[in-house]
């Protein structure tokens, strides 16, 4: 049996693969901070209807869901080199292309992928904010930047929160994508050890063990984040406080 499946190769091979667990870390947080930076334009240009932007916004948000992240991060580790190479020919210029760190294009493609679902998720949860604490905002002189930056943007991603924390251990899941942009992370790593072993059933079985592992920490995480940052529904009455009514 040991020589179809070694149990013992699963467990051995796992320090080594998570020697790349920080490329795979930095990867998602980075690629998810960026996607929350364009996403909430996104989402705000449909909330509120600015002509030729929600078109836009509609067509952008339509075509990167649209795609699967592999299609978008090839077009991205292709695209960019040709599109620095036609702006050197065009203006004159020198772009080193070959310069560019291999992660970039990780980082470029799986935040756009990103941008596209969490625009969704953000505009959302700012449409359940009640419409009354933006009037009382606005009768108080604040500009709408003041109730977004004060009132609206803390109790909307208070809303937002459990689908984010979907979103961001899905983009963790993602990041196993990036070494056909020669990034070595955790599943590259993976590859090259299977390779050299040709023990690829054993290697799959760890990379399984690994995000399942993240992936269960990361929700822990996430619901310890969400019952710390919920606000309570009611706030205790002074008869509750006190012990009942006397």
């Amino acid at each position: 049996m040991e020589n179809i499946f070694d149990i013992r190769l699963v467990f051995s091979q796992i320090p080594a693969i998570l020697q790349y667990l920080p490329v795979t870390l930095k990867l998602a947080i980075v690629s998810m901070i960026v996607s929350m930076v364009l996403g909430l334009p996104l989402a705000l240009i449909k909330i509120k209807r600015i002509p030729v932007l929600t078109q836009f916004s509609n067509l952008y948000i339509s075509l990167i869901r649209g795609m699967p992240v592999l299609v978008q991060l090839y077009v991205v580790y292709f695209g960019i080199p040709l599109l620095l190479r036609y702006i050197n020919q065009q203006h004159g210029t020198s772009y080193n292309v070959n310069g560019i760190p291999a992660i970039v294009y990780a980082f470029v493609a799986l935040a756009i992928n990103q941008s596209a679902y969490n625009a969704e998720i953000l505009r959302g949860s700012l449409q359940s904010v009640d419409k009354g604490q933006i009037e009382a905002a606005n009768a108080l002189g604040m500009t709408y930047g003041q109730a977004l930056r004060r009132i609206i943007l803390p109790e909307a991603f208070l809303v937002a929160l459990p689908a984010l924390g979907n979103s961001f251990i899905s983009l963790i899941k993602g990041t196993s994508l990036a070494f056909v942009a020669s990034v070595i992370e955790m599943t590259a790593q993976g590859k090259i050890i299977a390779g050299r072993s040709y023990r690829y059933f054993e290697v799959y079985v760890s990379l399984a063990i690994i995000y399942w592992v993240i992936t269960i920490l990361f929700e822990q995480i996430i619901n310890y984040a969400e019952k710390k940052l919920r606000i309570p529904e009611e706030a205790p009455t002074l008869i509750e406080e006190s012990g009942g009514e006397r």
